[in-house]
């Protein structure tokens, strides 16, 4: 699978050069993906701005990983999906369970609030007042 890298403090966007995502595709892109749970930086953008189509069963795969990367405390959000992309998403009937934005900003600031409310979540350092 041919793709871009663009690590940044938060997080790193994927961008994928492919237009058509089956399942040997996907499971390619996992196995790029789940190195980064060991990383400082877990978080991961996946901008499918060049898809043209994918297979079910490669988002049957993309499903799985993330649920894997909110299991470990890690954000995973696809942005960018073309009209085609989102109608087959849609057809599959799993559209509404993906963590998907319309444009690679908006996946940043949910990656950033996401990670803000594991901060706020994960903190012993509040105390109240009786």
């Amino acid at each position: 699978m041919n793709f871009k890298l663009d690590t940044k403090e938060k997080f790193t966007s994927i961008l994928i050069e492919e237009i058509d995502i089956n399942a040997n595709k996907a499971e390619n892109l996992a196995a790029v993906c789940m190195p980064y749970l060991n990383n400082s930086v877990k978080n991961i953008i996946l901008n499918l701005s060049n898809v043209v189509t994918i297979q079910e069963d490669a988002t049957t795969i993309l499903l799985k990983l993330q649920q894997i990367f909110y299991e470990k405390n890690a954000s995973f959000v696809i942005c960018c999906l073309q009209n085609a992309v989102e109608n087959s998403l849609e057809n599959y009937e799993v559209l509404e369970f993906l963590n998907v934005t319309p444009t690679e900003s908006e996946a940043w600031d949910i990656v950033q609030m996401e990670e803000i409310e594991r901060e706020l979540l994960d903190s012993e350092d509040i105390e109240f007042e009786a």
